[in-house]
């Protein structure tokens, strides 16, 4: 009779055990809603996050630009006073000549927007010479041997 009682005793305790970590594991249909709650908020703000990104590097490129226009018009009013005030040697030696002043020279390559596209390739003195953007830059081949040398070697051998 002791045995019985010990099996149901210990079939009851098992059911108790089981139906508690069912209920913590298991996380029924709250836990659920809860966790799509969870993702629709992570979800809204990732999407608040790049919004704020997008405006922050929209709104810089723009101030970035209003700057560049104002360095440009202090760039005129220096050119233009040094021409006025200034005789044609001195303002030759406070301004740089128009070929290499800082926003005018070949727009002709800039096309409408006045920036030149960026150069995909390096510079190198020599046309023949292989250039910093070449593959095999800096690389020395190794020196095959020719076959008359390797019969040679092996015959040694």
């Amino acid at each position: 009779m002791t045995i019985w009682l010990t099996g149901i005793a210990c079939l009851a305790l098992g059911l108790v055990i089981g139906a508690a970590f069912a209920s913590r594991l298991g996380g029924g249909p709250a836990r659920v809603r809860e966790l799509e709650e969870q993702l629709r908020r992570l979800r809204e703000t990732d999407r608040e996050y790049r919004e704020n990104v997008s405006e922050h590097f929209s709104t810089t490129a723009n101030l970035v630009k209003q700057m560049t226009e104002s360095y440009k018009d202090v760039y005129q009013h220096l050119a233009t006073g040094a021409q006025s005030l200034c005789s044609a040697e001195v303002a030759s030696r406070l301004l740089p000549a128009n070929t290499d002043s800082v926003f005018e020279g070949s727009l002709s390559d800039a096309g409408e927007t006045g920036m030149l596209p960026p150069k995909d390739y390096a510079t190198k003195p020599d046309p023949s010479r292989k250039g910093a953007l070449a593959e095999d830059f800096g690389l020395e081949k190794p020196q095959l041997e020719s076959e008359e040398e390797r019969l040679d070697n092996g015959r040694e051998n």
